[in-house]
């Protein structure tokens, strides 16, 4: 951190190393969760579903990266060791052991819900304070509101989708 923004800064560091090595480690799990639940999910809209799940963990990465960037800038070391993720982690990651498509967007809804309080968090704790981990965190936390939109988008459609067969089938 340079000189001038560690005078206007007003914010506890170490506590804010803490939050986004957190939000590392869960940025790391919701890329493999979003990544590997792409790949094998099965079910009705799979095929428009996969790629934009790929997307989404593409997404999930490149906060990756911006919250490394920002551990690096502050003076800290982002976590080393991906056995550190899960110690780190406050969000869960759900193996996607049922490939059924309403399952694995279940699991990532949970994910994303997860981060969406992350991101608010450290956008609160750095209001007023550090305006650059302010700006990443309301940016990144934009994108993972999208995300929640996306996947209720999908489960509700493939609800109504249940529905109609279901008045077919009647």
């Amino acid at each position: 951190m340079g000189k001038e923004a560690k005078n206007i800064a007003s914010v506890d560091v170490d506590k804010l190393l803490g939050m986004l090595n957190a939000a590392l480690a869960e940025e790391w799990l919701a890329y493999y969760q979003y990544w590997i639940g792409a790949r094998v999910m099965e079910g009705p809209m799979r095929s428009e579903v996969e790629p934009e799940l790929l997307l989404h963990a593409t997404q999930e990465l490149n906060h990756a990266v911006m919250v490394a960037d920002r551990i690096i800038q502050l003076g800290g070391t982002p976590l080393l060791h991906p056995q550190d993720w899960f110690k780190h982690s406050g969000c869960d990651y759900d193996a996607p052991t049922d490939s059924y498509i309403e399952a694995i967007l279940e699991q990532n809804l949970k994910g994303e819900r997860c981060a969406i309080r992350r991101y608010n968090e450290i956008a609160a704790f750095t209001a007023g304070k550090d305006f650059m981990t302010h700006q990443m965190a309301t940016q990144i936390l934009a994108e993972e509101l999208e995300h929640e939109n996306d996947i209720e988008d999908w489960i509700t459609d493939i609800n109504r989708m249940k529905e109609e067969l279901r008045k077919i089938r009647l």
